[in-house]
């Protein structure tokens, strides 16, 4: 058991893909607090937190330890919350993966804005206050003296990296993950933690709808290539002791494939030493995109 006694707080992992995490900390030995408001699918509804108990409930019955935390992570209050609520329980807090989030899609034009400060409030700031709070207490920690050896999960999206149409408010909440991830990395490495993110494909409550045909169930006997337990040890990989050292990093994962994300890296480039008239630019920019490799994937205008 690669997680033994590690304490760990996955969000949103009432159903799909925070559900099957925490299911397998716990199936690897660690203490988990379930985190889940219990909401509609795009976050509407009564904040029930009958998911979540359910879920520790479940682990319970398998022999597991856990705690069902129905805080709102995007909150102040409830993100500091969750953080006690590990602390509370198990005396520490070893790892947390952010997960929580939910959908409004809509195509640009038609965005209101109220359904892109949704989105942007469950998944970036989701993540942003979580990650403050257990970077406050790993940072007492290190000062009291006492090792800390801990890990961040952040779930960003293929959506996040590549782009998808209808999706714009998702996608950008979800690249800002991606840049939170890497400040995180850099400035919480000094207290022994590190910060890496996922950008998971599986069948969940947001893509089982909107992505019905890819998300199909398979025949009988078949790998279930979209089942979100697929993307789950890779999560356990990194929350373990094992994962020491890597951090900063960006990983796809779908059904067998695991999938290090090479983007952001400087590509060509021409320096005239001097300011660029605009007249000059098309041979040089069109060299340089000549030298580049093409963006993943490509939209054309119509």
């Amino acid at each position: 058991m690669i997680c033994k006694d590690r304490v760990a707080v996955v969000t949103g992992a009432g159903r799909g893909l925070g559900r099957a995490h925490a299911l397998e900390f716990a199936h690897q030995g660690a203490k988990v607090v379930v985190n889940d408001l219990g909401v509609a699918r795009d976050g509407t509804g009564d904040a029930s937190g009958g998911p979540a108990h359910e879920v520790v409930e479940e682990i319970e019955r398998l022999g597991g330890q856990a705690v069902a935390s129905p805080h709102d992570i995007a909150t102040e209050e409830g993100a500091a919350a969750l953080v006690a609520t590990a602390i509370d329980a198990f005396g520490r807090l070893d790892v947390l993966v952010n997960n929580a989030g939910f959908l409004r899609d809509r195509m640009l034009v038609n965005l209101s804005e109220d359904e892109w400060d949704a989105v942007m409030r469950v998944h970036l700031k989701g993540h942003f206050l979580p990650l403050k709070h257990a970077g406050r207490y790993w940072r007492g920690e290190g000062k009291a003296g006492r090792p800390v050896d801990a890990r961040v999960i952040n779930t960003s999206s293929g959506a996040g990296l590549l782009g998808s149409v209808g999706q714009g408010n998702y996608s950008a909440a979800k690249a800002g993950i991606v840049g939170l991830t890497l400040v995180a990395a850099a400035e919480l490495g000094r207290y022994g933690v590190t910060v890496n993110a996922i950008a998971p494909a599986a069948r969940t409550r947001m893509t089982e709808e909107v992505f019905a045909q890819t998300m199909a169930a398979p025949g009988e006997g078949e790998f279930d290539a979209m089942a979100p337990e697929n993307v789950s040890p890779l999560v356990v990989w990194l929350g373990s002791a094992e994962s020491r050292g890597v951090t900063g990093r960006v990983f796809e994962a779908e059904g067998g494939r695991i999938c290090v994300m090479d983007a952001f890296r400087h590509g060509p480039a021409i320096d005239k030493g001097a300011r660029w008239d605009p007249a000059e630019l098309s041979p040089v920019l069109t060299e340089l995109l000549a030298r580049s490799p093409a963006p993943e994937p490509v939209y054309g205008t119509s």
